[in-house]
C-alpha cells in the first residue's frame, strides 16, 4: 500500500485507478492470508486486472468477511467471470458487488450467476455498460429469486437487455426489499414498461427509478402507470429523453403528483411536456418535498412557465432548478421572482440558452442584493447571446454578495465571438470577493492581452485556477 502512495488499512484495500500491473495483482493476493478482518476490496479503473483475477479470487477464502467488491473497468475476460462465479461459494458475506464497464461480461453472465447461493446477501449489484444481452438479462431474472435482501439493481447503458426486460420484471417481486432500479438506456420498449408497471406494485419500498433515455417507451405511459402512484416512498423520478407524448403527459399529469415522497423529478428533454394542455408543471404545487426539478430542453411556452412558477411558490425545498434551453425563459424570468424570493435553499440555478436578456440579469442581481439566493453554488448562464454589455455590467457589479458561489458559467454559443468589454473589470473585482468560486466558463468571450495579464495575476495573488478559455 505505501508503495502505491496509499494509507494502510486492515479492513479496505482500496486501490482504485492505481494502474496495478498483474505482478501487482499476484502479490496482492499472496497477502490476504495476512487480513483476515478485510471487508473492502476495491481495483476499479485497473485495466491490467483483466485476465488475472483467478490469482486472487484462489484467495478469498482467507477473507471470508469480505463485504464489497468493486471491479469496474478492469477489462474483465471470461475467465475472471468464471473464477468470481467460483470465488461466490466461498465469499458468503458479499453485500455489494460493482462489475460496471466490463464489456467482456456480455453473454457470459451466467457464468457468474448460475454460482450465486441461495438466500446470498448482495444487497447492491451494478452492472453498468458491460454490453449485456438479452440472455443475460435471463440469467439476472434467475438470481433475483436468490437474493432476497437486493436494495440497488443498476443495468443502466446495456442497450440490448431491453428485450428480456419483461422476463427481469417477473423476478423483481423476489426483491420486495429494493431501493433503486436504474434502467437509464436500456433499450426498454412499450411492452417492457408495461411489465415493469406491473412489477412496481411488489416494490413498496423502492426510493429511486430511473427510466431516462428509452426513447421507444413515448406513448406507452397512458398504458403502464397503473402501479407507478402506489410507490409511496419513491424520492426520485427519472424520466429525462423518453419521447413522451401528450397522451403520456395526460396520464403522468395525474400520477406524479400523487407521488407525496418525491424530491427529484427530471423530465428533461421531452418536449410534450411544454405544449401539452395538461397542467403538470402546475400540480407541482403538491409535491413540497421536491428539491431538484429538471425541465430542460421541455419546449415550454409562456402558459407552461407560469404554470410552473406559480407551483414554485409551494415548493419551499426546491435546491436545485434546471430551465434549459427553453426560450421562452427569455424576457419572462419576473414570473418566477416571487419563488425565487422564497427559494431560501436554492443552490443550483440553470439558466442556459434562454433567450436572457440584460431585464433578467438585473432582476437576479436585485434578488442577490435584497438577501435572496443566498446559498447559490451553481449559476449557469452560458449561451445567453442577447445580453448587452450593459447587462453584463449590472450583474458584475451584484456578483459579490453571493459569498457561497462556487461555479459560473458566461460562455457564449459555439458559432459566436465577442470581445469582453467594459464589464471585465467588474467581474474581476466581483472574484476578488468571491473565495468560494473555483469554476468560471467564459468560452467564446475574447480576452485583450492586458485582461489575460489581469487574470493571470488573479490566478497567481488568490492561489485559484479561475479557467479563462477563450
Amino acid at each position: 500500500m505505501q508503495k502505491l502512495g496509499k494509507k494502510p488499512n486492515s479492513k479496505n484495500l482500496d486501490l482504485n485507478n492505481c494502474a496495478l500491473s498483474a505482478a501487482d495483482v499476484t502479490e496482492l493476493a499472496s497477502l490476504l492470508p495476512f487480513l483476515p478482518k478485510l471487508q473492502e476490496i476495491s481495483l476499479s479503473w485497473n485495466g491490467c486486472v483483466g485476465g488475472t483475477l483467478k490469482a486472487l479470487t484462489v484467495h478469498l477464502h482467507h477473507v471470508n468477511l469480505l463485504k464489497v467488491l468493486r471491479l469496474n473497468n478492469c477489462r474483465l475476460t471470461a475467465e475472471d467471470v468464471t473464477s468470481l462465479g467460483e470465488a461466490f461459494e466461498i465469499v458468503t458475506q458479499l453485500e455489494e458487488l460493482d462489475l460496471s464497464w466490463n464489456s467482456n461480461i456480455g453473454g457470459k453472465l451466467s457464468l457468474l450467476t448460475k454460482k450465486l447461493q441461495k438466500g446470498c446477501k448482495i444487497r447492491l449489484l451494478k452492472i453498468t455498460d458491460c454490453n449485456l444481452t438479452a440472455k443475460d438479462g435471463e440469467s439476472l431474472a434467475e438470481i433475483l429469486n436468490v437474493i432476497p435482501n437486493l436494495e440497488v439493481l443498476d443495468l443502466s447503458i446495456n442497450k440490448h437487455i431491453g428485450c428480456s426486460m419483461k422476463v427481469i420484471a417477473q423476478d423483481l417481486k423476489n426483491v420486495p426489499g429494493l431501493k433503486e432500479l436504474n434502467l437509464h438506456m436500456c433499450g426498454l420498449t412499450q411492452d417492457s414498461l408495461q411489465g415493469l408497471d406491473t412489477a412496481l406494485q411488489h416494490l413498496a419500498e423502492l426510493r429511486k427509478l430511473d427510466i431516462s433515455c428509452n426513447k421507444e417507451i413515448g406513448g406507452g405511459f397512458k398504458d403502464s402507470t397503473a402501479h407507478l402512484a402506489s410507490l409511496k416512498k419513491l424520492e426520485v423520478l427519472d424520466l429525462h429523453q423518453c419521447c413522451v407524448t401528450e397522451e403520456d403527459m395526460t396520464v403522468l399529469s395525474q400520477v406524479i403528483p400523487l407521488l407525496s415522497s418525491l424530491q427529484e423529478l427530471n423530465l428533461s428533454s421531452n418536449k410534450n411536456v411544454g405544449v401539452s394542455s395538461d397542467p403538470l408543471l402546475g400540480r407541482l404545487r403538491f409535491l413540497p418535498k421536491l428539491k431538484s426539478v429538471a425541465i430542460s430542453n421541455c419546449g415550454l411556452g409562456k402558459e407552461s412557465f407560469s404554470s410552473l412558477a406559480e407551483a414554485a411558490l409551494h415548493l419551499p425545498e426546491l435546491e436545485i432548478l434546471d430551465l434549459s434551453w427553453n426560450k421562452c425563459v427569455g424576457g419572462n424570468l419576473k414570473l418566477l421572482l416571487g419563488a425565487l424570493k422564497l427559494a431560501t435553499e436554492i443552490q443550483v440555478l440553470r439558466l442556459s440558452s434562454c433567450n436572457l436578456v440584460a431585464e433578467d440579469l438585473a432582476l437576479l442581481t436585485l434578488l442577490t442584493q435584497d438577501g435572496h439566493l443566498a446559498r447559490l453554488r451553481k449559476l449557469d448562464l452560458s449561451y445567453n447571446n442577447n445580453i448587452s454589455d450593459e447587462g453584463w455590467v449590472v450583474f458584475c457589479q451584484g456578483l459579490a454578495v453571493v459569498k457561497e458561489l462556487s461555479e459560473l458559467d458566461v460562455s457564449l454559443r459555439p458559432s459566436s465571438c465577442r470581445d469582453c468589454g467594459t464589464w471585465f473589470s467588474e467581474l474581476l473585482a466581483a472574484l476578488t470577493k468571491l473565495p468560494a468560486l473555483a469554476e468560471l466558463g467564459m468560452q467564446r468571450w475574447v480576452l485583450s492581452e492586458s485582461q489575460r495579464k489581469r487574470l493571470e495575476s488573479f490566478n497567481q495573488d488568490n492561489k485559484r485556477n479561475i479557467r479563462f478559455d477563450c
